[in-house]
């Protein structure tokens, strides 16, 4: 056959096709031009995927991003298979709607109405876009849009996942008219300012691909070496939104595109801006809007001056001025939150919250992932665990603080020893020559500074930090300056002593045996240990450091154990951090993905991940909490445990403590909370430094101490002594559900840490001292007591709140072979009861209880109640 008479007969075969269509094929073609539909995958492959993505020991039922994804093409084929197998489709996907992941986040394919009734012109969220949102997003479109009508700015200020992109990219759709049936003409639309948005770099790309997935913008970014031809395209209006960064706009945009008046302002990541002497925030104050809008997770992140400076920006006068802030506010909260404040501080603090939460809500949405998607997961654990230090870890540490220039600054307040009624500070001990460390500070000046001897602080925190995480980190950088490395090599042998040799010596140790052994590093060990029961479980780990040389001992550790690993740094491309995540995602062979903190960028999506691991803590408390969502956020079906490792009785204690400190102020600031009250110091306040604040206690010897652990206990047993009165008693007991006398002995468990059960893994097993949850500390919600377990099953009879009692071992006072229990020994029976009425033994119980509905979990208790009932009766 010639090539000429194939194609003739090829077309003639269409021809005909063309001419004679049925009435149900043209139909289905039409549909499928409008909504293409995807071919269903063989039953065996689709069988492979469910294997590979559940967890072998959870209950059966499907992903939920199938479900989201593939909603109406499932249900188009399970009509065309109707006549084939119509019972087995619909069981098998009733079975998924009535599991704990139901729900159906493609809304009406409709507009979304924003504009009030007889609202001239319409405006609306396009159909096309307000199908794909789920309910709190929409109240976001709406709350930013009730601003936008009265010319104001404000913060949105949901937590890190819950879209606060795609909120601000609707919300721009429906002001511009996009895709949508508003009356506004082409005229109008054109007519409209730009929009700025100002964000880290990082995410400059994932802004400009939202934009490209959810609407129809013209969008230009103002970063790199086209910025000229980009502003040129700005004055001509061809740019409806232009993108940039915050170091692009305080270097260049600051003396061009303040010149440009903005319809509104979006600013990304808006708790960059918390400084307002930085010259980021005096340039974004002259860009010429009368709207703009802050996105941030962590609105208040050290200081309540932060949210005045936030809000300042944001909206200009809501706060008032910055000195009636700081009176009205600002220092009442603070004293307020004083341990030993009296009654009258803590009663006019109350009010001042209150007032102030009111004010904020005027400008400020702000939803957690408890309220808003919370149903949709399984929920997260944050657990602090206090390692204990190796014996050379110890040592080291202690040599460190006796050092000659920490003594200068721990001592800088005594009289001098020369006689002059000065203090040692300001006489002579203001410099320390014989110091390991200031001489080469001050190399080129032996006189000193003008701020001598407090230069010295923030070094001396970054050695005693890396004495905390791992010896190795304190001995010289290769990628150093040869000077740097030899000043290293003198104070790394300075602090290692008569023990240099059990080390390595002062230089770096190139031995891959050496650095991944975990004898001498507290943390690694109770790692090493944590990691073998996770991945026998199936488990898989986020492993965060704030150091990259950490990274890299952890990485050889990682190697020596055999784990399958995956790794992000500052050092990794940014066109390969996306295949980074996704290949950890979809791999079930990975293991552990080691990131850093500060290089983790925004966006990282680890849903796959159900344990992190935070190996050292930040003083800021946004960044642990941050690193904490990169796998627990939309999308995650597995219950996620957080570990925080610390070193106890070293800075970190201090470092965590500050950090409950800030976590409360921004709660009763922010969301208007009542907190527990643990701590006598008072931010920037001299007279009350308290346990927390002052160069003192930055550099106490804290090595036979269990500092968290105690303040903690104090807190508890002035609460217990606080309860005097019968009505007191009373009015618990009513709060709790308790009687009077159950009451007492909760306080009364609760002030000493004590249970009476045994757990699975005994602490100094695992080498840990001290451990509690987060949540427990921070939130003024009473405990209940329940168990750590390395798997994170809970074993409490509570099964809708399950928490973490403070646990800690008592050297001085506990025979080393007595064992801390950590749980009612009552509680763990009926638990056991409760597992037997199931028919299941207490493991099998506890995951059960993980991906169990709150209505499941409560038609359990109606049952066993019931059968109790029948066997007394």
């Amino acid at each position: 056959m010639s090539l000429q008479t194939l194609k003739e007969t090829l077309t003639r075969c269409t021809t005909q096709q063309q001419l004679q269509p049925s009435s149900s094929s043209s139909t289905l073609r039409d549909f499928g031009s409008r909504f293409p539909i995807h071919r269903k995958p063989p039953k065996s492959s689709l069988a492979q995927q469910f294997r590979l993505l559940q967890h072998p020991d959870d209950p059966p039922f499907l992903p939920h991003t199938f479900l989201s994804q593939q909603q109406q093409h499932v249900q188009l084929e399970e009509q065309e298979e109707e006549d084939q197998e119509p019972e087995t489709k619909r069981v098998k996907f009733s079975s998924a709607k009535s599991s704990q992941f139901q729900f159906d986040h493609t809304g009406p394919f409709e507009p979304l109405l924003l504009s009030s009734d007889g609202e001239f012109p319409i405006v609306q969220v396009p159909a096309s876009i307000n199908c794909r949102l789920l309910e709190h997003q929409r109240l976001g479109v709406k709350f930013l849009y009730d601003l936008y009508k009265k010319n104001h700015g404000g913060i949105l200020g949901d937590d890190m996942g819950l879209g606060k992109t795609i909120q601000t990219i609707a919300f721009l759709a429906a002001i511009f008219g996009k895709e949508g049936e508003s009356v506004l003409s082409e005229k109008q639309v054109e007519k409209r300012d730009p929009v700025l948005i100002i964000c880290p770099s990082s995410v400059i790309h994932n802004w400009e691909s939202e934009f490209s997935k959810w609407s129809n913008f013209s969008v230009s970014i103002y970063h790199g070496a086209n910025r000229d031809l980009i502003y040129d395209k700005l004055e001509a209006n061809g740019v409806e939104v232009l993108i940039t960064s915050f170091d692009t706009y305080r270097i260049h945009g600051n003396s061009s595109l303040s010149n440009i008046h903005w319809n509104i302002v979006i600013i990304d990541e808006a708790h960059r801006l918390k400084n307002e002497k930085s010259k980021l925030y005096k340039a974004c104050l002259e860009i010429k809007t009368p709207r703009r809008y802050g996105l941030t997770g962590t609105v208040m992140q050290n200081k309540i001056l932060e949210l005045f400076n936030l809000f300042d920006l944001v909206a200009p006068g809501s706060l008032g001025t910055r000195e009636h802030f700081r009176e009205f506010y600002d220092e009442p909260l603070k004293h307020g939150q004083r341990s030993t404040a009296p009654d009258r501080f803590f009663q006019i603090a109350n009010k001042r919250k209150q007032h102030l939460v009111v004010v904020l809500n005027k400008f400020m949405l702000r939803r957690t992932k408890e309220e808003t998607i919370g149903h949709l997961m399984m929920g997260k654990e944050d657990n602090i665990v206090f390692c204990a230090m190796s014996d050379l870890q110890k040592r080291v540490y202690r040599r460190m603080i006796q050092l000659p220039d920490i003594q200068c600054l721990i001592n800088k307040d005594r009289p001098c020893s020369c006689g002059s009624p000065l203090t040692q500070v300001e006489c002579c001990k203001r410099i320390v020559p014989d110091g390991a460390m200031w001489p080469y500070l001050h190399k080129d000046n032996p006189d000193g500074c003008d701020s001598c001897p407090f230069c010295l602080v923030l070094p001396c925190l970054v050695k005693l930090q890396q004495i905390s995480n791992h010896l190795e980190l304190i001995k010289p950088n290769p990628k150093d300056d040869p000077e740097k490395q030899v000043k290293d090599a003198k104070f790394a042998a300075a602090v290692y002593g008569p023990d240099i040799d059990l080390v390595g010596g002062s230089m770096q140790n190139e031995s891959f045996m050496g650095l991944s052994d975990a004898e001498h590093c507290g943390k690694m060990r109770a790692l090493e240990k944590l990691l073998l029961s996770w991945f026998s479980h199936g488990d898989k780990v986020l492993l965060f450091s704030y150091s990259a040389r950490m990274l890299d001992i952890l990485e050889k550790f990682i190697i020596r154990k055999g784990y399958c690993f995956s790794r992000l740094d500052g050092s990794t491309p940014t066109n390969l951090r996306q295949s980074l995540v996704d290949d950890f995602n979809s791999s079930p062979s990975k293991q552990v993905f080691l990131i850093s903190t500060r290089a983790g960028g925004l966006g990282l999506n680890l849903v796959s991940a159900n344990r992190v691991v935070i190996f050292d803590p930040n003083w800021n408390p946004a960044q642990d909490l941050q690193a904490q969502d990169r796998s627990f956020r939309y999308g995650q079906r597995r219950h996620v445990v957080v570990f925080r490792l610390l070193a106890a009785g070293s800075l970190e204690e201090l470092v965590y403590s500050r950090q409950i400190y800030k976590q409360q102020l921004s709660n009763i600031a922010v969301s208007g909370k009542m907190e527990k009250r643990y701590f006598e110091g008072v931010q920037d306040c001299k007279e009350f430094t308290g346990e927390l604040f002052g160069i003192c206690n930055l550099f106490r010897d804290l090595s036979d101490k269990l500092f968290t652990s105690e303040i903690v206990e104090l807190h508890e047993t002035r609460k217990k002594d606080g309860l005097k009165t019968e009505h007191e008693k009373i009015k618990m007991s009513e709060e709790t559900g308790l009687s009077e006398s159950d009451s007492e002995t909760r306080l009364c468990d609760e002030s000493t840490g004590a249970s009476t059960s045994k757990p699975d893994i005994e602490f100094e097993d695992l080498g840990i001292v001290y451990a509690h949850r987060n949540e427990d500390i921070v939130n003024s919600r009473p405990a209940i007591q329940g168990q750590l377990s390395t798997d994170g099953a809970p074993s409490s009879d509570s099964l809708s709140n399950m928490s973490l009692v403070h646990q800690r071992k008592k050297p001085d006072c506990v025979p080393k072979k007595q064992k801390i229990p950590l749980i009612d020994e009552r509680k763990r029976a009926q638990f056991s009861l409760l597992a037997k009425s199931m028919g299941m033994d207490e493991l099998a119980f506890s995951k059960w209880l993980l991906s169990a509905t709150p209505v499941e979990r409560e038609k359990v208790l109606i049952d066993y109640n019931k059968k109790k009932k029948k066997l007394k009766g």
